[in-house]
């Protein structure tokens, strides 16, 4: 998702070829999506497997957001020098191939490194396809469709993932967590051959070595901390020193980007109070969605007995609220302006994590079931009016940048939600987790 100037590369695509080429990059984008959440409801199987705690669990989670996150801005420009097609199916093949690894990994650790092999295919996918897109819909109103379209199969992908984690579990184990990407792999690098056309940006931007660097160590060492605080202490001095180190890596970035004449970053966007309350709602929802993930899955199989596939059923509600309200919110967006879905998710947020705040063994399934819905409506409603609050008043050139952005802000706010939620209850017992959680479920609200 780099800056992109709309040139098709091909003059005349027919309507169906391009619907195709848009079908192929949706299904590549269900994937990323599918992988943020659908191990969520495997982590308490993924534990009992390879003997890991839930320390490790967390890091099988965040070590593939934290590159997808880290990685996404460069891999839309490597793309716009190399050719967007060869680098979306660069990526496919990179996340195919780390899926099978972590399909067969004999130990938590080469879980984590092939979920983190993982992330680099994914940030390969996600701002590709998406260029891949608008370069293949030259007409605005088609182009507002097809986002639109893409939109709601993101939002769609992560309220599901539990519910289809939860049947393969049930049925196959927790590998075919990652078994199941292989075939879907195999479709879409066929499809991608036949379908999508090769193109490139008009100018290709270099690549901001050092801004990447930075910038991964300042996400990786702040999500760290939080996931290793509870163990190492939060005032031990190696919990001291990796604060240091990742403020020194903050201010450095900073001074870095605003030094380079084609930043990773462009930090003059974040002079817009529109784009940077963008990419703090960004951030915010994508932490609610994500403790609520966390803690629904650690609270209904360790506390509530339920098997993985209950779990995942339990959270059809929110996937529902999500599928529902996406489309709504879009329309919502291009009547009346981003603020009334806004201030709708912002009260279903709410109303979802104050139902939790006094959660404890015996809490009622209905109760469960509306918050969940709750926090689902409110995922649906807020992805169209942060997308739209981040490009409004910019320049169309620099809406790919502000897109690129906030996509990176939704993957550190869904690293942190699981850091903050296990930080919560990573020493809690089953009898104890659910009043552990009651902070988490205000930090819901909170956000």
């Amino acid at each position: 998702m780099t800056a992109t100037t709309i040139h098709p590369v091909q003059a005349v695509l027919s309507a169906r070829r391009r619907w195709s080429v848009l079908a192929v990059c949706c299904l590549s984008m269900f994937l990323v999506g599918l992988d943020t959440t659908i191990v969520n409801v495997g982590l308490p199987a993924i534990g009992r497997g390879l003997g890991a705690g839930i320390r490790s669990l967390e890091w099988t989670v965040d070590a593939y957001t934290i590159v997808l996150a880290g990685l996404l801005i460069s891999s839309g420009a490597l793309a716009d020098r190399f050719g967007r097609r060869r680098v979306f199916q660069f990526g496919l093949i990179v996340f195919g191939v780390a899926s099978l690894v972590c399909a067969m990994a004999p130990s938590v650790g080469w879980l984590v490194a092939s979920r983190a092999v993982q992330g680099v295919g994914a940030s390969m996918l996600s701002p590709v396809a998406l260029a891949i897109v608008v370069n293949t819909m030259p007409d605005p109103r088609e182009r507002a469709q097809a986002i639109g379209v893409w939109a709601s199969v993101f939002g769609l992908s992560m309220a599901v993932g539990p519910v289809i984690g939860g049947a393969l579990l049930t049925g196959l184990g927790w590998r075919s967590l990652f078994w199941i990407n292989a075939p879907v792999i195999l479709i879409a690098l066929v499809l991608s051959v036949v379908f999508v056309p090769e193109s490139r940006g008009p100018r290709a931007r270099r690549l901001d070595i050092p801004g990447q660097a930075l910038l991964s160590v300042v996400i990786g060492v702040g999500v760290g901390v939080l996931i290793e605080g509870p163990r190492i202490g939060w005032t031990s001095p190696a919990a001291l020193a990796a604060y240091g180190f990742a403020s020194l890596a903050a201010v450095a970035f900073v001074w870095v980007e605003s030094r380079r004449s084609e930043p990773l970053m462009d930090l003059r966007l974040f002079c817009s109070p529109l784009f940077s309350s963008a990419v703090l709602g960004a951030v915010a929802v994508f932490v609610a969605l994500n403790v609520t993930l966390l803690l629904n899955t650690l609270y209904l199989q360790h506390t509530r007995g339920f098997s993985p596939l209950a779990a995942g059923v339990a959270t059809l509600p929110m996937a529902a609220g999500a599928t529902v309200c996406a489309p709504w919110s879009g329309r919502l967006v291009g009547r009346l302006g981003p603020r009334l879905p806004l201030t709708m998710a912002g009260f279903f947020f709410t109303a979802g994590g104050l139902c939790l705040v006094g959660l404890d063994r015996h809490t009622s399934l209905l109760l469960l079931l509306v918050a969940y819905l709750l926090v689902g409506i409110g995922f649906g409603f807020a992805n169209a009016p942060i997308t739209n609050t981040a490009v409004s008043g910019l320049p169309p050139a620099r809406a790919g940048v502000a897109g690129a952005i906030t996509s990176t802000a939704r993957q550190v706010g869904s690293a942190l939600g699981i850091a903050l939620a296990g930080a919560l209850v990573a020493h809690a017992d089953p009898a104890g987790l659910a009043q552990a959680s009651r902070p988490g479920w205000i930090l819901v609200a909170g956000c």
